[in-house]
């Protein structure tokens, strides 16, 4: 009885961590699911990319592709943006084929975030994952890239 109500116990504290945390990312299944990128993007950009320079085109969108766990309440959204830089959309879906069985409950999820930038500059994007309501905490999660837009 104590060993069943440790593991639940334990189940629910994993299915509560931010992504960084829960290592059930996308990349590390065989059933992964790639990132529910509109095909009109014409930049990905992904968490192995952080903290790097990416080169963009003018008046031409791009995404920031990271896996959070919004069902714990954790999501990624822009701290920080450079002023040539708009919003230009949002994407969400399942990262492994799983999430889509009848039943399956929580887990990480992609979540894409696009941008345009209107004119030439360079500057950072930082994302950062939170529970929005927790606004006295540090995010979970900070992600840097640097946008240079030509």
């Amino acid at each position: 009885m104590r060993r069943s109500i440790l593991a639940a116990a334990l189940l629910a504290l994993a299915a509560c961590a931010p992504a960084e945390e829960v290592k059930e990312s996308a990349g590390m299944t065989n059933n992964a699911v790639p990132a529910p990128t509109p095909s009109d993007v014409a930049v990905r950009i992904t968490a192995e990319q952080a903290g790097q320079r990416v080169e963009v085109a003018v008046n031409q969108r791009f995404a920031v592709e990271l896996v959070g766990v919004p069902t714990a309440g954790y999501i990624w959204a822009p701290a920080q943006m450079p002023a040539f830089v708009q919003r230009a959309g949002e994407a969400s879906g399942n990262t492994t084929q799983q999430q889509s069985q009848p039943g399956f409950v929580g887990g990480n999820h992609w979540e894409v975030t696009m941008f345009v930038a209107t004119q030439a500059g360079e500057g950072e994007i930082v994302m950062e994952q939170r529970r929005p309501w927790e606004t006295s905490e540090p995010p979970a999660d900070v992600f840097r890239v640097t946008v240079v837009a030509r």
